[in-house]
C-alpha cells in the first residue's frame, strides 16, 4: 500500500460515518491497532477523548525492555515475547527512535556475593533471550563484569565497599510519546482516520457514539468491529473488564545532579534480591529515576500524581548508590503512570506480582478489548487484537505486516548517521528530519536560525518541532505541544518558559490557514 499524506486531525469534522474498524484509545496500543488494521486493507477510524499518548504511554521509563525482569519471575513466555519485540523495534521498525543503553549494576556493600552471582546469572539469561530473539550483538552487546575502577569511569558511584559492577545492555527510546506520535502518523499516512479530542460516549461491537470535544457536536459511526484500547479506562467502556491498576512513579532531575553519569545505573533495593530502581540519563540532558509499583484504588484520574513517600523512597535508594547524596531539591519534576493490569480475580497480593502478559477479551456486545501488556510489546498486542476482531466479526483481511513495516522516518543506523540535518531532529524524526525543517520554513517564512534555536534556557526543543506538531501530528493546543509532542512539561519550570513558543507555533499555523 502506497502511503498518502493523510494527517492526524483534532475533532470530528469530516470524519467517516462507516468503517471496517473503530479503535478507541490513541496510546501506543491503540495507534498500533490502527496501523496493523489499515495495512491489512481495512478502513479504520481511531479516536481518543484527549490526545495522542495522553494516558499511560507517556509515563513509562522510556525503555525498550528485553524481558529480563520477567525472566526473574519465571514468566518465560512474556520474557521471550519482550525480547523479540525489542529486536523488531531496534533493528527493523524504529531504529531512528531507539538506541542501546548500557545498564550498570554496582556491586557494593548492600549486595552480597550470592546476590551478585544470582544477578550475574540473570544477565546471562537475558543475553540468551537476546540471541534467541536473533538480535545482533552489534545492536546490544553481551553483559560483562567491570572492576571498581572501570565502573567509576562510567558513573560517580559511592566508593565505600565498591568491589566492581555488572553491565548489560537494553533498548532506550528517544521518547515514549514520540513513538506513539510516529506510529499514529504512519497509520494516517497509510489511510487510517486518526482523530484526537473525540470522546466515545458509548460503544458496541458494531459502532460507537462520539462527541467532538472541541465543538460539542456528536457523531454516530457504524463499524464491522470495534477494538477497545483505552488502557486503564477500558473498564469504563466495557464493564466486564476488571483491572487492578498500579502506579509507577518517576523523578526528573537535571544532569548536574549526578555529574559524570555516562550510563544508566540499576541501584539495588536494600533487603531484596533482583529488585532495583533505575537511574536513566535522557537524550535531553535530564535524568529519570524510577520506578515504584503501588496499587491504586478508586476512580482513575486523567493525570496520576506521584506521592511524597514514593519520591522519598526513590531518592533514598538512588542516593545509596552515588558519591553525592540526592535531595528533594534535586527533583525538578515527577510523573506517575497507571499500568492497566488485568485482575487475577482474588484481589489480594501485590500488583508487582501480577503478570504483564496481555489479554484480548470480547464483551457480550462484541467489543474486543486489549489490556495488560507493556509498551515494548505493543506491536504484538495490536496484532492479537486485530486477529481477534477479524475472527469475531467474520471479516476478511490481509496478513499482519507490521513486523517488517518501518515507521515513518526509520532507516538503518549507518544511514541515519549520514544525515546532514541537526542531530536533535534526526534523533526524533529520523529521515523525516528534513521534512520537519522544510515544513517549518514553508509555513513560517522564518530563518533556520530562528526555527532551530532552543526555545528557552534548558529547553532544547525547537520552534520547527512545535510547528510540525501542529501541521502533521494533530496538536490542537499548548498542552498537546508541551506535554505530548515534546516532553517539556515534565519539568514545570521549563514548561512555563516554553508556553510563548508553543503559542507562537499555533498562531503561525492558524495564520496560514486563514
Amino acid at each position: 500500500m502506497t502511503p498518502t499524506p493523510t494527517l492526524i486531525t483534532p475533532g470530528l469534522a469530516d470524519a467517516p460515518t462507516e468503517v471496517d474498524l473503530v479503535v478507541i484509545g490513541l496510546g501506543i496500543t491503540g495507534t498500533g491497532v490502527a496501523l496493523d488494521a489499515v495495512t491489512r486493507g481495512l478502513t479504520v477510524l481511531a479516536v481518543d477523548a484527549h490526545d495522542l499518548a495522553f494516558g499511560t504511554s507517556r509515563w513509562s521509563s522510556k525503555l525498550v525492555h528485553g524481558g529480563l525482569r520477567y525472566l526473574a519471575k519465571l514468566q518465560f513466555g512474556v520474557a521471550h515475547e519482550s525480547a523479540v519485540e525489542r529486536g523488531i523495534l531496534m533493528e527493523r521498525t524504529a531504529p531512528h527512535l531507539t538506541h542501546a543503553l548500557s545498564m550498570l549494576i554496582p556491586l557494593g556493600s548492600v549486595t552480597t556475593r550470592s546476590q551478585a552471582a544470582i544477578t550475574g546469572a540473570g544477565l546471562l539469561g537475558g543475553d540468551v533471550l537476546r540471541r534467541a530473539a536473533r538480535t545482533s550483538s552489534r545492536t546490544l552487546p553481551p553483559p560483562r563484569r567491570l572492576s571498581a575502577v572501570e565502573a567509576l569511569q562510567l558513573a560517580p558511584l559511592r566508593q565505600a565497599g565498591l568491589r566492581g559492577a555488572l553491565v548489560t545492555w537494553d533498548g532506550q527510546l528517544e521518547d515514549d510519546a514520540r513513538l506513539v506520535a510516529n506510529v499514529a502518523r504512519t497509520a494516517a499516512a497509510n489511510g487510517a482516520h486518526v482523530r484526537t479530542h473525540a470522546r466515545v460516549l458509548s460503544a458496541t461491537g458494531t459502532g460507537v457514539e462520539l462527541r467532538d470535544e472541541l465543538t460539542g457536536e456528536t457523531l454516530s459511526v457504524t463499524a464491522r468491529t470495534v477494538v477497545n484500547a483505552a488502557g486503564v479506562w477500558a473498564g469504563s467502556l466495557v464493564p466486564e473488564v476488571t483491572l487492578r491498576p498500579s502506579r509507577g512513579t518517576h523523578l526528573v532531575l537535571r544532569g548536574s545532579s549526578i555529574p559524570g553519569l555516562r550510563t544508566s545505573v540499576f541501584a539495588p533495593i536494600p533487603g531484596t534480591t533482583g529488585r532495583f530502581i533505575n537511574v536513566l540519563p535522557q537524550p535531553d540532558g535530564t535524568i529519570y529515576i524510577g520506578l515504584t509499583d503501588e496499587p491504586v484504588d478508586g476512580d482513575i484520574p486523567d493525570v496520576p500524581e506521584p506521592s511524597e513517600p514514593e519520591i522519598g523512597f526513590l531518592l533514598d535508594v538512588a542516593s545509596a548508590a552515588f558519591a553525592r547524596p540526592l535531595h528533594r531539591s534535586d527533583v525538578v519534576g515527577a510523573y506517575a503512570g497507571l499500568r492497566p493490569l488485568l485482575s487475577s480475580g482474588d484481589g489480594d497480593g501485590a500488583t508487582s506480582d501480577l503478570s504483564r502478559r496481555h489479554a484480548v477479551l470480547t464483551s457480550e456486545t462484541g467489543v474486543v478489548t486489549i489490556v495488560g501488556g507493556k509498551l515494548t510489546t505493543y506491536r504484538r498486542m495490536a496484532e492479537d487484537a486485530v486477529d481477534a476482531a477479524l475472527a469475531h466479526a467474520g471479516l476478511e483481511a490481509g496478513p499482519c505486516r507490521t513486523q517488517d513495516l518501518p515507521l515513518l522516518g526509520a532507516a538503518p543506523r549507518d544511514r541515519l548517521a549520514l544525515l546532514e540535518e541537526p542531530a536533535r531532529l534526526v534523533r526524533r524524526y529520523g529521515t523525516d528530519a528534513a521534512l520537519v525543517l522544510d515544513n517549518a520554513r514553508a509555513v513560517s517564512g522564518l530563518s533556520d536560525e530562528e526555527l532551530l534555536a532552543p526555545i528557552a534556557e534548558n529547553v532544547p526543543a525547537t520552534l520547527a518541532e512545535l510547528i510540525f506538531g501542529v501541521t502533521h501530528e494533530g496538536a490542537a493546543d499548548v498542552d498537546d505541544l508541551l506535554d505530548r509532542r515534546t516532553r517539556i512539561g515534565l519539568v514545570p519550570a521549563d514548561r512555563a518558559l516554553a508556553v510563548p513558543a508553543a503559542e507562537r507555533a499555533l498562531e503561525i499555523v492558524r495564520a496560514v490557514k486563514r
